[in-house]
């Protein structure tokens, strides 16, 4: 997600927008799970692997640009390192 200004101003709306996206693919997965079924427990299981990855990727995507980065630039690349996964979860889970 690349941010359309510049400061802690725009990261907080960048953060706001994730945490809506997040919210849809909350509900999308819901629905999804709610079907019973192999679809649902596709959908568990790829949940939780998902999570698990994004975890433990985390600290190293962070410290990809060494210790010397601003907490603006952290949270830029945190916001980038989560908003991919659901951003993809959001469009696939969208097309039905």
């Amino acid at each position: 997600m690349k941010s359309q200004g510049t400061g802690w101003p725009a990261l907080a709306v960048e953060s706001w927008m994730l945490g809506a996206e997040m919210g849809m693919v909350i509900w999308l997965r819901t629905l999804r799970m709610m079907t019973g079924g192999a679809i649902a427990e596709r959908e568990a299981e790829r949940m939780v692997s998902e999570k698990m990855t994004a975890g433990m990727m985390f600290w190293p995507a962070m410290m990809a640009g060494g210790c010397g980065q601003s907490g603006e630039e952290m949270t830029r690349r945190a916001l980038a390192h989560y908003g991919r996964p659901v951003r993809a979860n959001r469009r696939r889970l969208s097309r039905g």
